[in-house]
């Protein structure tokens, strides 16, 4: 970690903009340790606002952009690189999630990723880790959310499962306790539901097997609290009195008469769908007994973010994994990339491509463009694409995948103008990296070990040059008849090349 790191990002935050509820932490960093300052929240209710055809309301976004107008003014004097925010379910299944982002990073400064539940499952197990005992043993964590449960099975720091199933207190709210009412087919058919979302991952976690259970959501907090305060734990959640708090529920009949201690009155409402929910998690995964971890998915961003800074990134070690299940070849991949950051260098004020992520994009997709090969080699540069974008790639959001799933599709023949212009004036940005990443392919193309020329590039607007020493192009035709290819292509994305 270079000297002045903690000196140039003194304070770091991390906003978990989930399903149920929005939460901020800013903390400061401290020799690889966090130390918590601030903690906000708001039961924003965000996946309450999601309907049938999977449109997100006006009303549910006004209730997001209230509360982050009150977190921005934390996070107002943040530098860039400092801030990670992070949607997760509802962001997910909402198909105009696009417009809520868009408001919400004009408010808040900073970029918001939408990460997959795998992702939001490894980021919660980080934050887990870090605040519990560090013990020897497997543990089991699970997290219910507003929309979406994630289950992780980690040894000490690492994770070995990752799941994330479709049920959720708000979503489960939505489904069978809207009107505040509860039944004992209500509840029974809320339950049924959830069992059958866990079936599909029963297997994998018996079979790697656990020594403790944690959970790491308000909902299992407050189960436990509840239990504790009929005097049947201390502040766990175990079988006797999980089913004292469903007989007592079933009982009451209605959310608004749910006045027991440890269920805040803003959680009533959710509080059955959390409990059939947690009650088939037991049944399930024949737990007696779960404890609770109040680090989660936003102080696992927190180390991740502080991961990154002390470049220790797990994108790194994503992506050497996947190199090596796909047979890359490594010296191939390292010239490429190479090549690429020294064109980068050459162009970068003249196209605009000074910013941390461009050069972290190309480099990436320097090493993993040849993935593909591994599947075929016809239409290689499309296999590639689609493993990027849809394998499970740990410390990457759904736009790192899907940007860098298209350099990989545009490395060879046509670059897909059209789908790099869904990312708006970005796009532009995407096609001019994807230009670099062509030109260090060609200019490797025979995979020689020989030295190479040094070649000038000049760029300004939609034209690029290319300028070879004397020479040098003649007596190496097929390079040479590779740029005069290249300049055709790159006619269809509005670019001028000319090679000297």
């Amino acid at each position: 970690m270079p000297e002045n790191a903690n000196e140039s990002f003194p304070l770091i935050a991390a906003i978990d903009l989930g399903s149920n509820s929005f939460h901020m932490v800013l903390a400061k960093a401290d020799h690889g340790e966090i130390r918590i300052l601030e903690r906000l929240g708001d039961k924003v209710q965000l996946a309450a606002g999601i309907n049938e055809e999977r449109i997100l309301n006006d009303e549910a976004m006004q209730r997001g952009i209230d509360c982050l107008r009150r977190f921005a003014q934390l996070t107002a004097s943040l530098p860039q690189g400092a801030v990670r925010i992070v949607g997760t379910n509802a962001l997910r299944e909402a198909r105009n999630s696009a417009e809520f982002i868009q408001r919400a990073e004009e408010v808040l400064g900073h970029p918001v990723e939408v990460i997959s539940g795998r992702e939001e499952a490894r980021l919660i197990y980080l934050g887990v880790s870090h605040s519990i005992a560090d013990t020897p043993g497997k543990r089991l964590v699970a997290d219910i959310g507003g929309g979406s449960t994630e289950f992780i099975i980690g040894k000490r720091f690492e994770p070995l499962l990752r799941e994330s199933l479709q049920m959720g207190c708000v979503s489960y709210t939505q489904r069978f306790f809207k009107d505040g009412k509860i039944s004992q087919a209500r509840y029974a058919q809320a339950y049924t539901a959830a069992r059958l979302e866990l079936m599909g991952i029963e297997h994998s976690l018996r079979r790697i097997g656990w020594e403790e259970a944690v959970g790491a959501s308000g909902t299992i907090k407050a189960i436990g609290l509840t239990i504790q305060a009929a005097g049947l734990g201390k502040g766990e959640v175990n079988s006797e009195g999980l089913a004292w708090l469903k007989r007592k529920v079933l009982k009451l009949g209605d959310v608004d008469k749910l006045d027991l201690d440890g269920i805040k009155v803003d959680r009533r409402g959710i509080f059955p769908a959390g409990l059939a929910i947690m009650e088939a998690i037991f049944d399930a995964c024949e737990l007696s007994r779960m404890t609770h971890s109040e680090g989660a998915l936003r102080e696992g961003v927190l180390y991740d973010l502080l991961g990154r800074h002390q470049h220790e990134d797990v994108r790194e070690r994503t992506l050497s994994a996947l190199m090596e299940r796909y047979h890359v070849d490594l010296e191939q991949a390292a010239r490429v990339e190479s090549k690429a950051l020294e064109a980068l260098s050459q162009v970068e004020k003249a196209w605009s491509l000074k910013e941390d992520w461009h050069k972290e994009l190309l480099c990436w997709a320097a090493r993993v463009h040849e993935l593909g090969l591994d599947i075929a080699h016809y239409q290689y540069h499309k296999h590639g694409a689609y493993l990027v974008e849809h394998s499970d790639l740990a410390g990457f959001s759904r736009i790192d995948q899907q940007m860098l799933a298209l350099l990989v599709r545009g490395h060879r023949r046509n670059i897909p103008k059209d789908k790099l212009a869904e990312f708006g004036k970005e796009g532009v940005k995407l096609i001019r990296l994807c230009i670099l990443l062509r030109f260090a392919i060609l200019f490797h193309h025979i995979r020689s070990t020989q030295e190479m020329p040094k070649v000038e590039l000049n760029a300004s607007g939609q034209s690029l040059e290319y300028r070879f020493p004397d020479g040098w192009l003649e007596a190496n035709p097929l390079t040479q008849a590779d740029f005069t290819q290249e300049a055709e292509w790159l006619k269809r994305v509005g670019i001028e090349l000319s090679v000297r």
